[in-house]
């Protein structure tokens, strides 16, 4: 399968701000936002540099399963997939966009749709899948919905204040909106927040935690409190999405070594702090 042209270069702008300022608009009566409509090429836009952020851009990076993972990792955003009898710590997240997916009346392979948890058990089995007829036609649905992959991060982004401030103790609840809304007010700063949150989660779950701290983006959000917006708010969560990776690494279980992914986590949370 050819490669989709990249549009990295590209970057969403009145549009996506329109979008967060929308956003931000509904949340303060309920901490629940109306759906979030956009179009097609605005979350094209955004899922292309989700992708070159998980994986490159490149179609067999749709479908991966990480050494020392339990699961497989699959689409735009590496969506979690386990297999039957298997749970971990992190939140499942490709069953959820295949129901998104279903719902707005994608075709889906008769396999994926009947499929209850990953067919595949191990990272081994997985592997050596990966020319299988099941695989190719995982990979080909999956380079064709990017734009879709991308709303579904975006109603993920939508969905998270309000668990996040019921999350939060009340004394952190003012900050953690004000700091949310600083950092949406530019389309940048959008797509850092729907990056983020999809990168490491909305850190509201309990289970996603070492040594008691959590790492998803309402630690991040906790960490900063700054006024300012535009670049300076980028800037800021860029250093505060840092701190709190380096944090979840030097918490974490020894036997996991998440140290090896640490170099790649802070090149991400450091393009957060470019365009404004």
């Amino acid at each position: 399968m050819e490669k989709p042209p990249s549009s990295t270069q590209q970057h969403p702008r009145r549009r996506v701000a329109g979008i967060c300022l929308f956003l931000l608009l509904l949340i303060p009566a309920s901490w629940a936002a109306a759906p979030i409509h956009i179009s097609d090429a605005d979350a094209l836009r955004i899922g292309k540099r989700v992708w070159q952020n998980e994986s490159n851009g490149s179609v067999a990076g749709l479908t991966a399963w990480n050494a020392g993972e339990d699961f497989a990792s699959l689409g735009i955003g590496h969506f979690i997939w386990y297999p039957q009898g298997m749970r971990g710590p992190f939140e499942e997240s490709f069953p959820k966009f295949l129901a998104y997916a279903h719902e707005r009346n994608v075709t889906l392979p008769v396999w994926l749709n009947q499929a209850t948890a990953c067919p595949w058990k191990s990272r081994a089995e997985f592997s050596k899948a990966k020319d299988s007829a099941q695989m190719r036609e995982l990979r080909q649905l999956l380079a064709h919905t990017v734009d879709l992959q991308a709303q579904f991060l975006v109603a993920r982004l939508q969905q998270s204040l309000a668990k996040m401030l019921d999350e939060a103790a009340p004394g952190e609840r003012v900050n953690v909106e004000r700091q949310f809304a600083r950092v949406a007010s530019t389309p940048h700063g959008c797509y850092a927040l729907v990056d983020y949150v999809n990168f490491k989660g909305e850190g509201v779950l309990h289970t996603e935690r070492y040594r008691g701290e959590g790492w998803g983006l309402l630690q991040v959000l906790e960490k900063m409190h700054g006024t300012q917006t535009g670049a300076v708010a980028t800037r800021e969560f860029s250093n505060s999405g840092a701190a709190i990776l380096r944090r979840r690494v030097q918490n974490s279980p020894p036997e996991r070594h998440e140290a090896r992914w640490l170099p790649g986590w802070l090149n991400r949370v450091r393009s957060y702090a470019g365009n404004s």
